[in-house]
């Protein structure tokens, strides 16, 4: 199936913070082990951003390094999306606080809130405007300041989050060869408790109630989330493999939102690929939820493990419950 291209990222960046908080460091805070966090996950470390940095001044670094490989100035940029769960203020959008520290007088910004799924979902939207022309170049962060709502006392919890920012630049395709191929973008609202905030929003409103019994972090099911992640992302890269014409031995990557090691390592056998065309990077940086798909994107290009023409696909799954893919022609 011959698919034609019509945008295509221009342009990769990511930003961690410096802050390293290992598992041994998590043997101090909770009861656990290094061993135990390892063999269930596949985390090692994760990092975390210093106390007071908002999400937006990761997104911005992440930003400032796509825009320099893209080569794009950040006043041609048309529109910012900015996917996270960790947004700055609840209202104005992160993305505006974005669009005024990296001086992009000519953009207009948006946030997505679609949790791990959040970037992949942004990029799909991008490439919708720019195949229709309705922008020309369009900017999407996934960035997370997780470490802000995560429950510290709650062990099967706090092993599994980090704080990061990934950005990718899209613009027109000047090769029909080459490019964002066709996405496949879904929800179960049913499943919307297995990964929760529960406090914070007009369901729950903030009160002394909610804070003393600690409904501001995050909730997570996690069996059930493994046999939903499991199953989608079989599923999801099935999909994107076929409606975007590549075949099995074309496939030079697959850049998963990194949720956890066996997870991974399950899709993979079911899906009869190996495990070196998975990228995975989560024993480093854990889960970062809508920066994780950017950051190991950006990494993947930046170590040479993606080049022009490589068959790449792209896929993540998280609270919502949501999922995205795309297929790729770098």
């Amino acid at each position: 199936m011959a698919v034609h291209y019509q945008a295509r990222i221009l342009g990769t960046g990511s930003c961690l913070p410096p802050r390293v908080l290992t598992n041994h460091d998590l043997e101090g805070m909770v009861d656990t082990s290094d061993e135990w966090i390892t063999q269930r996950t596949g985390i090692k470390e994760r990092r975390l951003a210093e106390p007071g940095t908002p999400t937006s001044a990761l997104a911005c670094e992440a930003a400032k390094a796509a825009l320099d490989s893209a080569g794009v100035a950040a006043e041609d940029l048309d529109l910012i999306i900015v996917a996270t769960i960790t947004p700055d203020t609840i209202l104005p959008a992160t993305a505006c606080w974005v669009q005024e520290q990296l001086g992009a007088v000519n953009a207009g910004a948006i946030d997505v809130v679609a949790a791990c799924s959040g970037f992949v979902y942004g990029l799909s939207f991008a490439a919708n405007q720019v195949q229709v022309k309705q922008q020309d170049t369009v900017l999407v962060i996934g960035a997370e300041t997780l470490s802000y709502i995560t429950d510290y006392t709650d062990r099967t919890s706090c092993i599994l989050f980090g704080d990061g920012a990934g950005a990718a630049v899209v613009g027109r395709s000047d090769d029909p060869e080459r490019g964002l191929g066709p996405f496949k973008l879904g929800a179960d609202g049913s499943g919307a408790e297995m990964m929760i905030q529960p406090a914070g929003g007009s369901r729950m409103p903030p009160t002394h109630e909610t804070i003393d019994n600690r409904l501001h972090y995050m909730k997570i099911r996690g069996r059930e989330v493994y046999k939903f992640a499991v199953t989608k992302m079989v599923e999801m890269v099935s999909a994107a493999m076929e409606e975007g014409g590549i075949t099995a031995d074309e496939l030079k990557l697959i850049v998963p939102h990194q949720v956890n090691t066996r997870i991974l390592e399950g899709a993979a056998k079911r899906l009869q690929v190996p495990m070196e065309k998975i990228y995975i990077n989560i024993d480093r940086y854990g889960n970062t939820s809508a920066a994780s798909v950017p950051i190991a994107l950006d990494e993947a290009v930046r170590g040479g493990d993606i080049v022009p023409g490589d068959a790449v696909i792209l896929v993540a799954f998280g609270g919502g419950l949501t999922w995205a893919a795309c297929s790729m022609r770098w």
